[in-house]
Formats: C-alpha cells, structure tokens, sequence
C-alpha cells in the first residue's frame, strides 16, 4: 500500500544507493500543479466534458504557511453560464457539472522502481456528500496512457501510503490530493465543508540520483 503526504522540493535530499522515497507535507513553496477534469451531472450520464491543466490559484485550496495547514474546499468556477450553473450562476445557484480538481507534484526518472511514500495528517474533514477528499499516489505511463495508483480517502487523523512504482524512467510518479463534487458558487461553500491538512516542514528523500528529478505537467488526471 501507500503513504499520502505532500512535500516541498527544497525538503528532497539524496543517498547515493536507496530502494524508498519518503515525502512529508510540504508547504505554499513547493513545485505544486493543478489539473481539472469535468464531467456532467450523474442525472445527465456522468460524460467525460474536458481536462486541462489549471492555475493553482484556481484550485479552491489554500495553504496558511505560518499556521502549517491546507485547506481544501468544494470547486468552484465563477462563470455563471448555465453550463456551469442550473438556470445561470449566481449565489443560491445549483451546479451543473462535477469538477474533478487535483492539486500535486510530478517527478520522472529517479523515483522508477522505488517504493514511494506519502504521508501526512488530516486535521479534520466536514466535506458532505456532495465531495470527496482522497491523497493519492500514481504512477503513469510515458504517455500517460494508463496508470497504477494507491488513494486513500482523508479521514481525520494520521495517513501514510505507499506505491512500488514501476522500474522505467520515462513513467511520471505523482502524489497529491484530489476534491470530486458538483461545483459550488463561491459564496456558498462553507456548507459543504472542507479538508484541514497539517503541512510541516518537508522531510527527507533518499532515492538513487534525486539531482536528477525534474517536475512535469502531467496532460490529464485519471
């Protein structure tokens, strides 16, 4: 299994010969993407409508960095054309989509054939039904083509997880967090809750030739 954690680049240090890679929370600083998948509705057949990557300010997260938290709230997208909002946006106005926002870090090459932890503490979770809250750890194809992955939802408390990735340099590793519901005008989130994240100081990389690491966007979240 896998440990769900975020961690910041800075935090990443090097053993000359190692078989893990341990990531902790990082914070605001650290080489964070955005990707956005939509869909319809499950009452209009659920489609795939697009993916793309996003702006991390985009993305209803926030980090407090003097506090050590993220925060992750419901998605949502200020247009009001009634393809993002029944009947037109507007506060009071019932989404139209389902927007699936994943806020991670990508790195290639050295961390193929390692085994890739991430971990981290969930301070609390009021998210209702309406959303789902998970850390995730995937490794993709070259091409992104497929994947294997280890999630956990983000329950209160503790939450470690833990990928053997595949032994091909070319693949792109990721870990992060993922928010899945209907989107929300942005005067009308609290409600549905939020995720409370603790995000210490970074922790320590050992994995064979981390120099080497180089963080990419990813072309679509799965």
């Amino acid at each position: 299994m896998r440990h769900v954690q975020m961690f910041a680049l800075a935090g990443l240090a090097s053993a000359s010969v190692a078989s893990a890679a341990v990531y902790d929370v990082g914070n605001s600083t650290a080489p964070w993407l955005a990707y956005m998948n939509v869909f319809n509705l499950p009452s209009d057949g659920s489609a795939f409508q697009f993916g793309s990557p996003w702006g991390r300010a985009d993305l209803n997260t926030s980090f407090d960095d003097g506090a050590s938290t993220l925060t992750l709230s419901p998605n949502t997208i200020g247009d009001p054309d009634p393809y993002w909002y029944i009947g037109g946006g507007g506060p009071g106005a019932q989404g139209n989509k389902i927007m699936e926002a994943n806020l991670y870090q990508e790195f290639n090459g050295p961390l193929a054939g390692q085994t890739v932890t991430f971990q981290g503490n969930v301070l609390a979770n009021s998210f209702t039904g309406a959303h789902s809250a998970i850390a995730f750890v995937k490794d993709y194809a070259p091409d992104f083509s497929s994947f294997t992955v280890t999630q956990v939802p983000l329950n209160a408390g503790a939450f470690s997880i833990s990928l053997d990735t595949i032994n091909d340099p070319a693949r792109h590793v990721q870990f992060g967090f993922q928010v899945t519901g209907v989107n929300v005008w942005f005067t009308d989130t609290a409600p549905f809750g939020n995720a409370v994240i603790t995000t210490p100081a970074p922790g320590v990389l050992a994995v064979v030739g981390v120099c080497g690491l180089v963080a990419n966007r990813r072309r679509r979240q799965g």
